[in-house]
């Protein structure tokens, strides 16, 4: 990690798909301010769980998945219990492959030695240059649904959204959060549905979808998620998760 707290970067071949490798490990809670550039990137932790928030969704990446991030898309990067973090960056004019939105990638054990292969230091330009178009002849995409709660504006609605990202157990009605805010439920209401386009109660089943993915990558039990996240029971949790994304909890890193 560069000491602007950046991954490195290890070079920057200058062969046809002039990919950018960066690298480094980033520490429990770390993020990094939302931005964006001009290359696609597939982001991957070879160790660690990794989250990309984009504003179509929330990606959760174990080692086994990637996420291709097109360029010009706006993003934050960051993990909850630390990671070591790969990045490959793609001049989109050169690249034979661009997927239009975010698309989650699957990382199978051939292309995980590949990512560590190219984003190492002993790698030649040469062998990067070969590399690089096995990368491309393996690129699988996974059919998922992105998860993901927006983040409100007014300052009302952003504070009450602001307590719940801290703790998706919460549980706190409506009221009581107006009250905690000083506004009415209606106009928190009101506010949620007219800034993120669904009902609070839709927000909040989506917000604490996301908060369970981390948990459920890094293999913790669906009793404990549940507890975390804020449902009663697994069986609530698996409920909502089934109907929100399609498929169960348990289905949702293996497709």
């Amino acid at each position: 990690m560069s000491s602007n707290g950046q991954p490195r970067v290890l070079s920057a071949p200058s062969g046809p798909t002039a990919m950018v490798f960066g690298a480094g490990t980033l520490p429990a809670g770390h993020w990094f301010d939302e931005h964006e550039h001009p290359q696609h990137q597939i982001a991957w932790a070879a160790r660690g769980v990794l989250t990309v928030e984009t504003a179509g969704g929330h990606w959760v990446l174990p080692p086994t998945r990637a996420l291709w991030i097109p360029g010009g898309t706006r993003h934050r990067t960051g993990t909850l219990e630390g990671a070591i973090m790969h990045g490959i960056y793609l001049t989109p004019e050169r690249s034979p492959v661009a997927y239009p939105v975010p698309t989650m990638l699957r990382v199978g054990r051939l292309m995980h030695e590949l990512f560590l292969h190219l984003t190492s230091d002993a790698t030649t330009q040469d062998q990067r240059e070969r590399a690089e178009a096995v990368v491309f002849d393996l690129l699988d995409p996974v059919d998922v649904i992105p998860i993901g709660a927006p983040t409100p504006e007014d300052p009302r609605t952003r504070r009450v959204a602001e307590l719940l990202r801290a703790d998706p157990g919460d549980q706190r009605t409506l009221a009581e959060l107006a009250a905690a805010v000083a506004t009415s439920p209606r106009t928190l209401a009101r506010g949620f549905l007219a800034e993120t386009g669904i009902t609070f109660g839709q927000w909040r089943t989506q917000l604490r979808l996301a908060a369970s993915l981390p948990l459920l990558a890094s293999g913790l039990p669906v009793a404990r998620i549940a507890e975390r996240v804020g449902y009663a029971t697994p069986s609530s949790y698996v409920a909502a998760f089934h109907r929100e994304v399609g498929v169960s909890p348990a289905r949702y890193f293996t497709r």
